[in-house]
């Protein structure tokens, strides 16, 4: 018995579409390539065509043309300080953070055809791995996540010529973009909100101190209780993890166990500090009262649910690509401007 064997299925070409739609073969280019001088009418007849066919542009080709290559690259660089057990890409994905920042890239990303890779820098082999990376022209883009203030990775992204935009004020001069919320105005209505509560004996939770964000979060805590009058603050550093936030919250209570607040400068920090207070016979709210940052998911997660400072990651995210984009689609007009976010204080009930 001799089988049926069929010819392979062939992909459809540019030259299947032009006869499809019965138009050149370079009116197809320009249509799939994004030309503007193409006619409604007839743009229209090859986008049907290209359904008929089920023609695939070739990436790489088309990269050719455009010079483009869809992708943009999300960085995320930290200094690793961690013990090997806690690896710096676990805690990355156990933040809900990240999540957040991750969403809302995608919600511009996506519509736009923009594929994104995700690239860590947490050592100095990694980081040459990655600025190798990007000077092989693979992406169009950089978001850069960014978390210790004597990074150099912004300048040398910066010196790769890629379009590039920051999560975060950068604490060393740079050119590049960047989008953040206000931390300090942040820190400043949790410090109001205990202090309109009548709270005195206040303690605080902060990030760590070689983080931006861990540094204003904390001295903009500090410097509006001064202006309540409330200046003996006991604080503990944390690392922003739930274990972190459990081991601060007890060297907390160890130093000032009358003290009846606590600003803890992240929600998953939170999320660790408030079984320590309830195991230590403290009620909250009415024992002590207790504010987060950022208002993730590890807010509503805290029992009690938590009053928190909500920064709008998700919107801010977007913002990112939405800034990235412009600066890929227009290259000559340099770094767009940067964009602060205002954050806002969310009520529950912990305080």
């Amino acid at each position: 018995m001799t089988a049926d064997v069929s010819p392979p299925l062939r992909p459809a070409t540019l030259e299947d579409v032009a006869a499809v739609a019965g138009v050149s073969r370079a009116t197809v280019s320009r249509v799939i390539n994004g030309a503007t001088t193409v006619d409604p009418a007839l743009r229209r007849v090859v986008e049907e065509a290209v359904a008929t066919t089920g023609y695939v542009p070739n990436r790489a080709a088309r990269s050719l043309v455009t010079r483009r290559t869809d992708s943009v690259a999300l960085v995320v660089s930290e200094r690793e300080r961690r013990p090997v057990s806690e690896p710096f890409i676990g805690r990355m994905f156990s933040d809900p953070h990240f999540g957040r920042v991750v969403a809302g890239l995608m919600d511009v990303l996506r519509p736009a055809g923009i594929q994104m890779v995700l690239m860590l820098a947490d050592d100095e082999g990694s980081r040459d791995q990655l600025l190798s990376y990007l000077r092989q022209g693979h992406v169009d883009g950089v978001v850069l996540i960014s978390s210790h203030a004597d990074d150099p990775l912004p300048g040398l992204i910066h010196d790769t010529r890629l379009p590039a935009v920051l999560a975060g004020r950068p604490r060393r001069p740079s050119p590049l973009t960047y989008v953040e919320a206000d931390q300090r105005a942040g820190a400043q209505m949790a410090a109001d909100h205990l202090a309109a509560l009548g709270r005195r004996r206040i303690g605080t939770v902060a990030g760590p101190q070689d983080m931006p964000a861990g540094q204003v979060r904390l001295t903009g805590f500090l410097d509006a209780l001064e202006q309540h009058g409330v200046g003996d603050v006991v604080t503990a550093e944390g690392d922003f993890t739930q274990s972190g936030g459990a081991s601060a919250m007890r060297q907390l209570l160890k130093e000032r166990p009358d003290l009846d607040a606590v600003f803890i400068a992240s929600d998953l920090m939170a999320l660790g500090a408030l079984p320590v207070l309830l195991r230590a016979g403290k009620d909250v709210p009415a024992d002590v009262a207790v504010v987060g940052f950022d208002d993730s998911n590890a807010a509503v997660a805290c029992d009690p649910p938590l009053t928190t400072v909500r920064q709008p990651v998700e919107e801010m995210a977007s913002e990112m690509a939405r800034l990235l984009l412009r600066q890929i689609g227009k290259p000559g007009d340099g770094p767009a401007p940067s964009v602060v976010f205002h954050p806002t204080l969310v009520h529950r009930e912990s305080a």
